[in-house]
């Protein structure tokens, strides 16, 4: 049997639709690369420091290559990030793109994000040799990007919804964090929540943990960098991770990547206080694949793929629950260690806070 189609069986126009639209997809797979060396180049800033501007005044005032700074902000022009004014050759950040590509506190910043992919893609031959062998790929054998974008993808959001918006949302949290309470940061990456939590609540006490020992030393520097003293940070699993009593547990955008979520759950359960409150902060996603076929969905199940799944299979047991694991699996997970009481409390276009209680 042929696995060709014949002519009078393809409609033409959709597939030329199709074609277009992979064009358009190599555009945008480029493009990551491209909102990297901008933002790395320093040429967004640039741009909203002095307005529309000629290649060559942006290459001068950059210290970068005319040639470069040119195709780039072609580029840049035809896939919409920029405006290009014939006239004048000129070409402009608009202030709303300019929030997102620019303002690191903003929610809406995105360089992080597309760091983070460009990154996870880079070790795409890894992942390809891995899913023949079923075999894994750690965290902590990606490069740096990966590691930077993470923390420069979910800062933004933590900086606008954490303190005002999700811990409110926790049953009586927020009165414990007020008066003194005692707080484990699970899988803390670089210390952005923890540090967050550490400078809003300066009467709490906060211990950030995280396997990776390169993240760990990363956030004790951005603990100094901020001058928090009420925050420590340890190496440690998050099966592993030391002390009891916590009054809140937290783990942000990390369950999903551990290869025994649990184990981790069980650990939990031993170190919180009977009265206490496990945070967990997962990436948005519905119970059902149709649930999660969106463009948040898309990102999401391809960061799944090439990096959280992944890092998932590189540890022991290696459930890899997903990056779109859902409600219903993580609920599964608190129960399967003693949880009894489990709600959703908030949630954004790109995450969902669960409240656990024992």
């Amino acid at each position: 049997m042929s696995l060709t189609a014949s002519p009078a069986q393809i409609d033409t126009d959709k597939l030329m639709s199709f074609v277009f639209r992979a064009v358009d997809e190599v555009g945008a797979t480029l493009n990551a690369a491209l909102v990297v060396m901008g933002d790395k180049l320093g040429y967004y800033r640039d741009l909203v420091e002095n307005g529309a501007s000629t290649p060559a005044q942006l290459a001068e005032r950059t210290q970068t290559a005319e040639p470069y700074a040119r195709e780039w902000l072609n580029a840049q022009a035809a896939g919409g990030y920029v405006t290009y004014d014939p006239a004048t050759r000129r070409y402009t950040l608009p202030p709303e793109h300019a929030l997102a590509m620019t303002d690191p506190d903003s929610p809406a910043f995105l360089p992080g994000f597309f760091q983070i992919a460009l990154g996870t893609v880079h070790d795409t031959e890894h992942i390809v040799d891995a899913a023949r062998s079923g075999a894994g790929y750690g965290w902590h054998q990606h490069g740096a990007d990966v590691h930077l974008g993470c923390e420069r993808f979910f800062r933004p959001s933590y900086h606008a919804n954490l303190v005002d918006s999700w811990i409110p949302a926790l049953d009586g949290v927020r009165e414990k964090l007020e008066s003194g309470a005692l707080v484990a940061d699970v899988g803390c990456g670089h210390g952005a929540s923890t540090i967050l939590l550490a400078q809003a609540f300066p009467d709490s006490t906060f211990v950030g943990s995280d396997y990776h020992a390169e993240s760990i030393e990363t956030a004790r520097a951005r603990a100094a960098e901020a001058g928090v003293d009420n925050v420590r940070f340890e190496v440690a699993s998050a099966q592993g991770f030391g002390g009891r009593g916590y009054d809140l547990v937290t783990m942000f955008d990390c369950l999903h990547d551990m290869g025994d979520p649990v184990g981790a759950a069980r650990r939990v359960r031993e170190a919180i206080a009977e009265d206490g409150t496990w945070m967990i902060v997962e990436p948005m996603a519905g119970d059902h694949v149709e649930d999660n076929l969106n463009p948040v969905g898309r990102a999401y199940y391809g960061f799944s793929t090439l990096l959280c799944t992944p890092s998932s299979l590189s540890q022991d047991v290696g459930l890899a629950l997903g990056t779109q694991a859902g409600p219903a699996r993580i609920r599964d997970v608190t129960a399967a260690a003693g949880f009894t009481r489990f709600r959703s409390v908030a949630e954004t276009p790109f995450n969902r806070v669960i409240e656990a209680r024992p």
